[in-house]
């Protein structure tokens, strides 16, 4: 059950369970004669009691309230906050939302909840001004930015705090040693790693941290270039800028529309210093691994591939994107376990980007009806069309 906060001796009877049964049922069917915010208070309390026929009553009653009642309980200062709480969890209740965030009397929990849950920008706005409360409860500045409503201006706000009041407190070890604490090992080992002295500020890493997902070990590093990723030549700013402009430029061609969050993860990914990338290459989740398949620089393309958690689904994806570099199709049909699948052999051979010698040597094992349709495939080179032509025929004894 709530903790009981009422003042009023009856409230306090019906909540610790002195009161008759009968004053129960009245009261969890609001029939008792008790001012607003002390019969909500009540409701609320027993919306959990451990008899069902009250709780359901209790939540009935709830439910059959004046949306103009709430509206005003959620603005006052008189509302305890159990019940803002609540209120704090309706649906389809923006005005009260808004009351609720405006109002100090709500538990850092419950704003924390409205800032995961809520798919209302303007919401998640209000709930990053209130700085006070981001700083006594870092647990809202997760929530907003984890949330995929939140706008520019509410990251922003959320991020800033977060940096001011905590990152540049305790720094970039004593944030690895957070991650670490929460299980997160293969993060902590990127942000233990990041080279701050370079451009990459504490704020990107915090966001590059979110989708790193394999831990050092379980690297193989092998395949690198001979002169190893640290020692590659600089990019200059503007390569860096045509990277991001290259990125997103693919991405609405074969998607359409960037939503906003993505396209600034995008612009952080690809002014990170090159071998910073190509370790994200290696390490990073889904997401990261998707922005940075169509990065212009082969070798981090190429990390995406020997990156350990990628899936036969993802290359099947990537086999098919005319806007990858040609070796990482070349590597992909070398791979034996890759060009076991049909799907992305198939993909392979109608991609135009893949290497002929590569397409040619692949053509034997496309299956009939399929190469007579590559044959006529004006998107692949004359040479793939009749080498595919001269397959099928020879299959078909003509």
């Amino acid at each position: 059950m709530s903790s009981i906060t009422s003042t009023n001796p009856t409230v306090r009877a019906i909540l610790d369970g002195t009161a008759p049964p009968q004053a129960r049922v009245a009261a969890a069917n609001g029939l008792l004669p008790l001012p607003q915010a002390d019969l909500l208070e009540m409701l609320v309390g027993l919306r959990h009691w451990d008899e069902p026929a009250i709780a359901e009553a209790a939540t009935e009653t709830l439910a059959g309230h004046d949306p103009g009642d709430l509206l005003a309980a959620a603005k006052s200062d008189e509302t305890p906050p159990t019940v803002l709480d609540y209120l704090a969890t309706l649906s389809d209740a923006q005005q009260i939302h808004e009351a609720v965030i405006l109002n100090n009397r709500t538990s850092d929990e419950a704003i924390a909840g409205l800032a995961s849950s809520s798919p209302i920008t303007a919401l998640l706005e209000m709930i990053a001004v209130n700085q006070q409360r981001l700083v006594r409860f870092p647990a809202i500045i997760d929530a907003i930015l984890r949330n995929p409503a939140r706008s520019p201006e509410a990251e922003r706000r959320a991020r800033e705090t977060r940096q001011e009041f905590f990152e540049k407190e305790r720094g970039a070890q004593q944030i690895a040693q957070e991650l670490r604490a929460r299980g997160k090992s293969a993060a902590a080992e990127f942000f233990e790693d990041a080279d701050f002295t370079t451009g990459l500020s504490v704020e990107d890493a915090w966001l590059i941290a979110e989708h790193i997902e394999v831990s050092d070990a379980e690297l193989d590093t092998s395949w690198l270039p001979s002169e190893r990723y640290e020692e590659l030549a600089a990019e200059t700013p503007e390569e860096h800028a045509a990277n991001f402009k290259r990125v997103i430029e693919y991405e609405r061609i074969e998607m359409g529309e960037v939503p906003a969050e993505r396209v600034s993860l995008i612009k952080r990914i690809m002014f990170m210093k090159l071998k910073d990338r190509v370790k994200l290459a290696m390490k990073g989740d889904r997401e990261a691994r998707s922005i940075l398949i169509r990065d212009s620089n082969r070798v981090v393309a190429t990390a995406v591939i020997k990156n350990p958690r990628v899936t036969d689904q993802e290359i099947e994806s990537i086999a098919a994107m005319r806007t990858v570099a040609d070796e990482v199709l070349r590597l992909i049909a070398m791979n034996r376990a890759w060009a076991r699948s049909y799907a992305i052999i198939h993909n392979l051979v109608r991609n135009p980007r893949t290497p002929l010698p590569t397409v040619i040597s692949t053509l034997p094992r496309i299956r009939t009806k399929d190469l007579k349709q590559l044959s006529q495939n004006r998107n692949v080179s004359e040479s793939a069309r009749r080498q595919a032509l001269r397959l099928s025929s020879a299959r078909s004894g003509q």
